[in-house]
């Protein structure tokens, strides 16, 4: 039997969750996505050194600041994907811009702007936003340019039924984080099918598909292979290397738990607007507190590449 690795493969599209590039190289993922958090911890590896070296190098000779270095460092780690996987490859807008649509469309601009210097369209790329109302603003602008967004730091219906009416070409709701949240509250145990991440992902699927929503569904941000077993036949799941190890490793059957010809109940369709959004994300605890988590947890490793990038730039001066 072939491992639950290739039978997930053969009913949802697995993309690599991190920058690491030789896992990538191991597990053949049709997409890759990266962080800020993973980029950070690429970027101390000795193998990916000739990256920052480059990024610095740049700076030094362009008269550039370490903020523009570690833009051109998080490009570097994108293009070399690029050459990697066959599909997207998706890039984040700076986390501390997750309130300023105006500057989160010129940061995505930017960005699709520095792959083309490298020859990589913008087919290739996604750009990676912040699910607040400001940054499903910024993605409704940037799709009508042909930019596509990946919205990340998606923890409830709200944020995906603003980024679906924004036409976001893709959205990552994050299931271990949910899971995380309501274990320190104080829930479980839970199994794959009571996990409330897991349920999070099928409810947000399910008003899509019911609805006629074209947005694709990535679940992301999985704490274990159970919660990936529950998801199999999602549109898109972002896993790993551990995890991908876990399902390679498994020659186990894995049965098809979602699918658009039977999506489960969907809620009654909902008119977004911006008052209906902040107060469904208001009575919503969990979501409301691992959104700004997460937007400050970026922001602080950006930062710490930041900090890494200007030091190495101060030596080479």
């Amino acid at each position: 039997m072939p491992s639950k690795l290739d039978q997930l493969r053969a009913m949802t599209t697995v993309v690599s969750d991190t920058g690491d590039m030789d896992s990538i190289r191991a597990f053949k993922p049709t997409d890759s996505t990266t962080n800020p958090s993973l980029i950070l911890k690429a970027a101390q590896l000795p193998a990916y050194a000739h990256l920052v070296d480059e990024a610095v190098a740049w700076a030094r000779k362009a008269g550039a600041t370490a903020g523009a270095a570690t833009d051109r460092l998080a490009i570097n780690f994108g293009a070399e994907l690029t050459r990697i996987v066959p599909g997207r490859v998706s890039t984040e807008v700076d986390a501390d811009l997750s309130f300023d649509v105006a500057a989160t469309i010129a940061k995505a601009k930017a960005i699709i702007a520095a792959y083309a210097e490298r020859g990589v369209g913008r087919e290739r790329i996604l750009i990676k936003i912040a699910s607040t109302w400001e940054g499903a603003q910024a993605a409704s602008a940037l799709q009508r340019e042909g930019i596509d967004c990946n919205l990340t730091l998606m923890f409830s219906l709200a944020q995906a039924i603003a980024c679906a009416d924004a036409g976001a070409f893709l959205i990552s709701p994050f299931v271990g984080r949910i899971f995380d949240w309501h274990v320190k509250a104080g829930g479980g145990p839970y199994t794959g099918e009571t996990d409330p991440g897991v349920l999070s992902v099928r409810a947000i699927y399910a008003y899509y598909k019911t609805y006629g929503v074209k947005t694709v569904v990535m679940g992301a941000s999985f704490r274990n292979v159970g919660e990936i077993e529950a998801l199999a036949g999602c549109d898109r799941l972002t896993i790993s290397p551990q995890l991908l190890d876990d399902l390679a490793s498994d020659q186990g059957p894995l049965a098809r738990k979602m699918s658009p010809d039977a999506p489960g109940s969907a809620p009654a369709r909902v008119a977004m607007d911006e008052k209906r959004f902040r107060w469904m994300l208001n009575e919503d605890a969990m979501a409301t507190e691992k959104l700004a988590e997460g937007i400050r947890i970026f922001a602080r490793d950006l930062a710490a590449l930041r900090e890494m990038v200007g030091k190495r730039l101060a030596l080479a001066a």
